[in-house]
């Protein structure tokens, strides 16, 4: 060997051994880069990173790819449950890293600057995170061809002029974020030719689309749906000739349908619906691969093009709210598995298409409103899938076919205002889900069928303005859910039924204008909810049942019938006005227009001579039993302020103090006691200065609230509760001593001694939010404060969650525990079940026996595994919101037996109008709309599995963008899945959702 040869080989072995090591020192400081991540990820619920340890090799880490050199090219971590604040300081050292997919997690923090480190990133999935601030200068990264950034919580101007350099972009994803308003469509899209996905939907894009767009040629979907876009769709969007989806809904487009439009022979998706278009048609009748056409709430006019009666794989048209006119194409929907038609509010004519459920696959038929003719084909009598059958305000006639009166999933019939005729036959006795019987304004004929018994799943029957005859049904006492019962204007003859008392949920009865008999059933007066009782222009005789005097009803009338006898004293008032009208058997000494009642009207002297006894000696018991107990409390008052003042105390403050111990020694009094509590009571305090303080003085042991100084029992209750502190007040003290947050409430100090503990707090003046809701102080509170009141509890909770050095689990979050200050604004109190999330859920901790909160409030999950989990106050946190749309309890007798809040709005999401039904009717129509964008999100808190749940971080996001047009919902599927979801409406409606609404998402290859 030469010297020549030997000093090249020495020179390649050096250069090997300075490789080796270079590889080796880098794959050290990428492995604790990893380790890092961990880190910054340790309080993810995941056992992704039980593997990422210094013994694994690298590559080996799960959701780590290596290059060939072993070097980390990929981080793929999306959907992995994720929580914490992304380290991309550290991350962005990976020199060689190429895919960074984070996507579907609980990021949240900021996205920093040290993002434009990341130079070598071809993918970079960020999407569906909670993360805040702006999006940063991604100029440098001029290598990305995947950029996701939807649904993440950005605000602020995006940096579009950093997209310019992106040349070779192919999926652009930015929809869903609140950046602020742009002025001008951004051009710097118009040079990014290699897009084949863009997104921007919901980001607040201004201007117009500009003719540039067209450049795009590539593009297979483009989705620009509820933004602030302008102007007239341009020509130049033909050249989208590979155009799969086109997404305009929600702007405020104008002009017509752009000629051209016909080139886009793969669109399958086309959605332009809620915008100002006009004109016809015509442009769509080429387009033959369509599977979903929406162009509802425009100004569209002329025919439907008769060329879409032979689009063979069209499965859903909404064409509702516009002025279209003639017959739609007999052949339409009969060629693919149809879903949907809804053509309402529109001028068209004709008969309905017969085979439209051809396929048996169809679930909505919404054609009410329209100038419709013929009978209803008999094809749909068996369409077993259909969920809505509206075709009201038509000029149908003929005998409705009997098999769809037994749809076995129909939830809505509506055939109001045509011209029907015939019977409901017993078949409705197959229709289970049927929840909305509208046949209102017919001419159908015969007797309600004992049989409808069987539509178990009834809330409302309006059989109005029609020629029914026959008894009413007793069998109609056994809908237990129906709340409306609409019967008037038709020859209904026999008595009222008796059973009808068994409604226990019926609120709206309407019987009048009929041929009905009998006396008023007593058991009326025994419905829970009646509001609204009709039974005017009858033959009715007998007495007005004295329980009715015992109902609330903002509507009464029993107007022109045979009732005889007096008018109950309780109804005789301004209220009632007209509503005894035309029977002139009865009397009241409280009613002008009537004739006095005779001194024996309505029972005998003796009778009245024992209740006067019986009056007069309850009045004289009940005197003696106040004096008797006046005398024992200021006895018991007495000795209690004796013993405070003996007692020796020890203060121990937690906030600067402006009172001494004794200023609020000498106020617990009984004149100031403003509430009372499992373990003791709640005192006012009216400091020197002005100051309002609250006080909840805690006895330490049972003996100790009887009034002894120590505990001398040795049963085994009173001496596990007996000597020292309370568990409430050890929990209260731990939790609020050390927390500042201004959504929940301040503790000043605490004050102990040995048998009794004193806790002061911040007064809050406008009570709880429960009393404002359901208490005697309720009053009428607008959207506007519910909002607020949600949000700020929310973040009162996600501090205590998230925010505190040791989050804490509150374990008993209701309205009564959310109190309210001066304006309204509301703070999280009553910690008295409190416990660390350590705490929690390490060693004997981890679970108990007794289950702790409210009944109403309770996660389901806590019933049979007592498992303290933060999602458990996420659950009842979901029970308040759901209070402040629907102003309910959160039990109520209206929702029936075993059944709370939860499960009644559960049961109550099939439908638009039965959601709207929830809202409270203290809340105005035109904000319905926004109360059921915080319903949406109370029901993501009240899923089932806790795992479905959002944090509360995520609530707080979602609650402050579900302001007017804002709201982004995320709802999850029965397979588990999430989609968005925004709007409200029932032509949106899609059956896979546990809601419903318009599913707008990214449609991203790599999810």
């Amino acid at each position: 060997m030469s010297a020549a040869t030997h000093s090249r080989n020495v020179t390649a072995a050096l250069s090997l051994l300075c490789f080796l090591s270079l590889l080796s020192r880098i794959k050290s400081e990428e492995l604790q880069i990893l380790l890092n991540l961990k880190s910054s990820f340790r309080n993810s619920k995941t056992q992704l990173f039980d593997s990422w340890d210094s013994k694994t090799p690298l590559c080996n880490f799960p959701g780590i790819i290596c290059n060939s050199n072993g070097s980390v090219s990929g981080i793929e971590l999306s959907n992995q449950k994720l929580s914490g604040i992304l380290p991309l300081d550290s991350i962005c050292q990976l020199l060689s890293l190429e895919r960074l997919s984070l996507g579907f997690n609980s990021l949240y923090g900021t996205v920093t600057e040290d993002l434009r480190n990341c130079t070598k990133l071809k993918y970079l999935d960020l999407g569906n995170n909670i993360f805040s601030g702006h999006v940063p200068d991604l100029s440098p990264l001029t290598d990305l061809q995947y950029l996701y950034l939807n649904t993440s919580g950005f605000s602020g101007s995006f940096p579009w002029k950093s997209l310019a350099e992106m040349k070779g972009l192919v999926q652009l994803s930015l929809g869903d974020n609140p950046f602020e308003l742009t002025t001008e469509f951004p051009s710097e899209l118009l040079s990014l030719t290699n897009l084949n996905l863009l997104y921007l939907s919901n980001c607040s894009l201004g201007g117009k689309i500009p003719a540039g767009i067209g450049n795009l040629v590539e593009l297979v979907n483009l989705e620009l749906s509820d933004n602030n876009i302008a102007g007239e769709i341009p020509a130049e969007i033909g050249k989208l000739t590979k155009l799969w989806q086109l997404e305009l809904y929600n702007n405020n487009l104008s002009g017509k349908l752009p000629v051209g439009l016909r080139n886009l022979n793969k669109l399958e998706n086309f959605d332009a619906s809620r915008n100002n278009l006009e004109g016809d048609l015509s442009e769509l009748k080429f387009l033959t691969n369509l599977v979903s056409l929406q162009l509802f709430e425009n100004s569209f006019s002329g025919e439907v093009p008769a060329e879409l009666g032979g689009f063979k794989r069209l499965v859903n048209l909404s064409l509702y709210t516009n002025k279209l006119t003639g017959p739609l194409p007999q052949k339409l929907g009969s060629w693919a598995e149809f879903g949907f038609i809804d053509v309402s509010e529109n001028f068209l004519t004709g008969p309905i298409p017969p085979d439209m459920c051809k396929r048996g696959t169809m679930n909505m038929l919404l054609m009410l409103q329209n100038n419709f003719t013929g009978k209803i084909p008999e094809s749909y009598a068996s369409c077993k899938t259909l969920l809505r059958f509206r075709v009201s305000k038509n000029s149908l006639f003929g005998e409705v076919p009997a098999g769809i009166w037994g749809l076995p999933a129909v939830n809505i019939i509506d055939l109001e205002f045509n011209q029907f005729e015939g019977p409901i036959t017993s078949d409705i006795k197959n229709a289970k889900g049927l929840a909305q019987l509208f046949v209102g304004n017919n001419r159908l004929t015969g007797g309600l069928p004992e049989e409808i018994s069987g539509a178990t799943s009834l809330v409302s029957i309006q059989l109005n303005e029609n020629r029914f005859s026959d008894e009413i049904p007793a069998s109609i006492g056994e809908l237990k859910h129906l709340g409306t019962l609409h019967l008037q204007s038709n020859m209904f003859s026999g008595s009222v039924p008796d059973s009808l008392g068994s409604c226990s949920s019926l609120n709206d009865i309407n019987i009048s204008n009929n041929s009905l008999s009998g006396k008023i059933p007593p058991s009326l007066g025994s419905l829970p909810s009646l509001n609204a009782l009709d039974l005017s222009h009858n033959q009715l005789s007998g007495q007005i049942p004295a329980s009715l005097a015992s109902v609330r009803l903002s509507l009464l009338d029993l107007s022109d019938n045979r009732l005889s006898g007096p008018v109950p004293p309780s109804l005789s008032i301004a209220a009632y006005n007209g509503s005894f009208a035309g029977n002139p058997g009865l009397c009241s000494p409280e009613i002008t227009s009537f004739r006095r009642c005779p001194p024996n009207s309505g029972m005998s002297r003796d009778v009245r001579t024992l209740i006067i006894c019986f009056s007069v000696g309850l009045a004289i018991l009940l005197v003696a039993l106040a004096w008797f107990t006046y005398l024992r409390k200021s006895e018991k008052d007495d000795d209690q302020e004796r013993s405070l003042k003996e007692e020796s105390w020890d203060l121990k403050s937690f906030h600067v103090l402006t009172f001494t111990e004794d200023e609020i020694l000498d106020s617990i009094k009984q004149e100031n006691l403003i509430g009372n509590g499992g373990s003791g009571h709640v005192y006012r305090v009216l400091l020197s200065n002005g100051k309002e303080l609250a006080v909840k003085h805690i006895w330490n042991n049972v003996d100790s609230k009887l009034g002894w100084k120590k505990a001398r029992s040795t049963t085994p209750m009173l001496a596990k509760r007996g000597g020292g502190k309370s568990k409430e007040f050890d929990a209260e003290v731990q939790t609020l001593s050390s927390i500042r947050h201004v959504n929940v409430v301040k503790l000043y100090c605490s004050i102990t001694s040995e048998d009794s503990s004193l806790l002061v707090y911040e007064y809050l003046p406008n009570g709880s939010l429960w009393d404002r809701l359901h208490g005697c102080r309720k009053t009428k509170l607008d959207w506007n404060s519910r909002h607020e009141i949600a949000i700020g509890a929310a973040k009162g909770l996600e501090y205590l969650h998230h925010g505190c050095s040791r989050p804490v689990i509150h374990r008993d979050v209701k309205s009564s525990n959310i109190l309210l200050d001066e304006f309204l604004k509301p703070r999280i109190s009553d910690f008295g079940l409190a416990k660390g999330m350590v705490q929690a859920n390490n060693g004997g901790q981890s679970s108990t026996h007794v289950i702790a909160g409210t009944h109403g409030y309770i996660a389901p999950e806590y019933g049979y595994t007592y498992k303290v989990n933060e999602k458990s106050d996420v659950y009842s946190f979901g029970v308040v919101l759901m209070e402040l749309v629907t102003g309910k309890r959160p039990i109520e007798p209206e929702f029936g037996e075993n059944r709370d809040i939860v499960s009644w709005v559960y049961n109550n999401l099939k439908n638009r109008e039965r959601v709207i039904s929830l809202v409270d009717s203290d809340i105005p129509e035109v904000l319905k709309e926004e109360a059921i964008k915080v319903l949406k999100i109370a029901v993501l808190c009240t899923a089932r599995l806790p795992e479905l749940r959002p944090t509360m971080r995520s609530v707080v996001q979602m609650l402050e963008e579900a302001e007017p047009c804002k709201l982004v919902g995320i709802i999850v599927t029965k397979d588990g899945a999430s989609k968005r979801m925004d709007g409200l409406d029932e032509k949106k409606f899609d059956p896979d959702f546990q809601s419903f609404g318009k599913t707008h998402f990214a449609n991203q290859k790599n999810t």
